[in-house]
């Protein structure tokens, strides 16, 4: 989907045609000039006047597929009441700017005409009250328009709106059940669909094996001269490589047709496989669909969705399990792993896939998977999580490094990092949160622009910073959950 936003912009006919044409020429000007500093269009919709322009423009935005947010500006003074029965109806992302045409203020030009022309200080103040008064989630970003960090944080801004547009088309495949007895990866898919659009439905581990035996050495031979531009082949069971790609193809082949991107399965059920898909899944994961180890269909979505949300569409958000702690003291870290499923989008060098015996599942091969290390920046790791009548988003702020120790024998791809506010507290919140061992890793996309997701769809979010303490979060959350009971 080629993703645009809509500029509408406030007014009404009290100044006369003059002035409302100078109004939609700079309107227009703006989007033009902004559509080149943001990821993504800017059009120019309409000045509005009435009730009836405003009501028309946001019920043409709510059924424009292509339309993943709108952005308004007041130019002049308009009377909010116009905007009560389009912005009440209004079910796209709204960025609320605050802005004004002119930088400075000119001492010479400045009369009663340029003031009315130039009202943006209170029209804006008009526009903002009526948002606070119909409860309406949206984003208020202030600064001039032509000044790059304000650009920045619409362009920010734009990208969690795209997650949010991709959320609500997102399309699930299970291939079987989630690991028995796993409690967190449980959720309400109902109350999922309802929420953030997403449908999750399941597809027999039988369905998929037939798929892979339709699969043709020809279609294999294209996806091993793939893996091997892309990667470093560390083993010779080419056989076992040739096995993962099998299964890729047939995953992707059913991904596709259904329009699913993202998926899950669990080790627990590969009845009729050789091997659970670990390259297979890596490589899908580079291309841009979702993934979630035992049957975690929560932590898969959210995987399709913020890499969406990344840089180009398919930026470098990853599955991702807390596996075990450094603990020495000045050198507290946490390492993440999984059996075999890390995208490699986070490789500090080129990946080797090796062949390795994986003692749990039911393996009949070695699976074949990419090992490598994660690279150093600072990140987020998210976690979703089912509240029992609502969900929670949980983001913790996190700095990976280079990983302390070589680990020869460790045979998974892996990702060391630093957490905050340290890494005792910071697992004394998380769990205090409820967070999930299943996350999503993400170096592109950020915490504010988990906070805007989670406005736009209307869920609860929780923020582990430098600044967090457990009082703090234990204060916060049972205040949150009171708000949330009486939403």
């Amino acid at each position: 989907m080629n993703y645009s936003f809509w500029f509408v912009v406030g007014s009404q006919f009290l100044y006369g045609p003059e002035v409302l044409d100078t109004v939609a020429a700079r309107a227009a000007e703006m989007a033009e000039k902004l559509s080149a500093a943001l990821p993504y269009p800017l059009i120019y919709k309409v000045t509005a006047k009435t009730n009836q322009e405003i009501a028309q423009v946001c019920k043409e935005a709510n059924y424009d597929d292509s339309c993943a947010g709108v952005i308004t500006w007041c130019h002049t003074f308009s009377p909010s009441k116009m905007w009560i029965n389009g912005l009440a109806g209004l079910q796209k992302p709204w960025c609320h700017f605050a802005t004004q045409y002119n930088r400075e203020i000119p001492n010479e030009e400045i009369d009663m005409d340029f003031m009315n022309l130039n009202q943006a200080a209170h029209g804006d103040r008009e526009h903002g009250f009526i948002g606070a008064r119909l409860r309406k989630p949206r984003k208020v970003i202030a600064g001039y328009w032509q000044d790059e960090d304000v650009q920045g944080r619409i362009g920010s801004w734009m990208k969690a709106a795209v997650g949010a547009a991709v959320s609500r088309s997102m399309k699930v495949m299970r291939f079987g059940d989630n690991m028995r007895e796993v409690a967190v990866t449980e959720g309400d898919k109902v109350e999922v669909q309802a929420k953030l659009g997403w449908q999750v439905n399941t597809w027999a581990v039988g369905d998929l094996v037939r798929v892979m035996n339709e699969v043709t050495d020809g279609e294999i031979d294209a996806l091993m001269e793939t893996y091997k531009a892309q990667y470093e082949i560390a083993t010779d069971r080419l056989d076992h490589i040739r096995y993962q790609a099998r299964e890729e193809i047939a995953m992707k082949k059913m991904l596709d047709a259904e329009g699913c991107k993202a998926f899950s399965n669990t080790f627990q059920d590969l009845y009729g496989m050789e091997q659970l898909p670990g390259l297979a899944s890596q490589h899908l994961m580079a291309q841009g669909y979702g993934y979630g180890g035992e049957g975690d269909w929560k932590v898969s979505a959210m995987t399709a969705i913020m890499k969406a949300m990344g840089e180009g569409g398919n930026g470098c958000s990853l599955f991702m399990e807390d596996y075990t702690y450094n603990l020495v003291e000045g050198q507290e870290y946490s390492l993440g792993a999984h059996m075999l499923e890390v995208c490699p989008c986070c490789a500090a060098a080129k990946p080797r896939i090796e062949t390795h015996h994986l003692g749990i599942g039911m393996n009949e091969k070695d699976p074949a998977r990419l090992v490598f290390e994660g690279k150093e920046g600072d990140a987020i790791v998210v976690s979703l999580i089912d509240m029992g009548g609502r969900l929670r988003l949980i983001c913790q702020d996190i700095h990976c490094v280079k990983p302390i120790l070589p680990m020869p024998n460790l045979p998974v791809a892996r990702v060391m990092w630093q957490a905050e506010p340290s890494l005792t507290t910071g697992v004394e919140c998380w769990i205090t949160a409820g967070g999930a061992h299943h996350t999503v890793l993400s170096y592109d996309v950020t915490a504010e622009q988990m906070r805007d997701w989670a406005n736009m769809l209307d869920i609860e979010f929780v923020h582990i910073t430098k600044d967090t303490t457990v009082e703090s979060l234990e204060h916060d959350l049972f205040l949150a959950d009171l708000a949330w009971k009486l939403k």
